[in-house]
């Protein structure tokens, strides 16, 4: 089917089936926009990446476009998939438009220069002179983009006695409990786990069928065939002897208290 009787068919029926006809005859536009602007995007965007951001301008494009309009499909998706590619550039890059653009004259004259030098280190007044800025403004371009620079978490680095490693195994994760508050709390667990041993048997009842097992004092009361105000009474006198036996614990831990 011809592209003019495609669009007209798809207009008409907007077949899902003739949509992806539209999109594949299409997608050489995309890889030729994406080729395009891949020299100029930062080192953290490929051409791929440029690609797949051109293809949803386009499936855009493909929906939106009015042939009653008297404009051609190609001239329309080509703002489009532009459009698109772009947003993703300048949501990538944090870097200063003015930086962007002192960036952008600092490689050509560096590629230029580098023809010119035929492989010699190309000295740094020279560059900036060829650029248009000066040697200060070229240590301030290059710190800003080293900081800028991205790193795969995935990517791998030597330690400094040769182990391997990646980045993502370093960095701290704070979704991941603190090892020092683990400790602890398991050495309170421990401590007053310590502390309940020493009550009485009576005390220790209470407090686990208070605690553990979640009844209510009435229901500990029905338990030890005692009145509900006695159960607290209980209760109280059991807590009491559990802080003064966790405090002599922690004072013996911690002499110079």
């Amino acid at each position: 089917m011809a592209t003019q009787d495609l669009w007209q068919e798809y207009q008409r029926s907007r077949d899902p089936r003739l949509r992806q006809e539209l999109i594949l005859a299409h997608l050489p536009l995309v890889k030729y926009l994406a080729g395009r602007l891949a020299v100029r995007v930062p080192a953290c965007l490929g051409q791929e990446d440029l690609e797949s951001c051109g293809i949803l301008g386009l499936i855009e494009a493909v929906e939106k476009y009015d042939p009653s309009q008297g404009t051609s499909f190609t001239g329309y998706a080509y703002h489009r998939i532009r459009g698109a590619m772009l947003d993703e550039i300048r949501r990538l890059n944090w870097v200063p438009r003015g930086t962007w653009q002192k960036l952008q004259r600092l490689t050509e004259s560096r590629q230029r220069l580098e023809r010119e030098y035929d492989g010699a280190a190309i000295p740094e007044e020279v560059l900036a002179a060829e650029a248009g800025i000066t040697p200060a403004e070229l240590q301030r371009i290059r710190r800003q983009m080293a900081q800028g620079t991205l790193i795969s978490l995935d990517e791998a680095a030597a330690g400094a006695e040769g182990e391997s490693f990646s980045w993502g195994e370093v960095l701290p994760d704070p979704g991941s409990p603190d090892p020092l508050a683990l400790l602890e709390e398991a050495e309170a667990r421990e401590l007053l786990a310590r502390a309940v041993e020493e009550l009485p048997e009576r005390d220790r009842l209470v407090l686990a069928l208070y605690y553990q097992e979640g009844l209510t004092l009435k229901e500990i009361g029905r338990v030890l065939d005692v009145s509900e105000s006695r159960v607290c009474q209980l209760h109280g006198r059991a807590i009491a002897r559990l802080r003064e036996k966790l405090g002599g614990m922690l004072l013996v831990g911690h002499p110079e208290r």
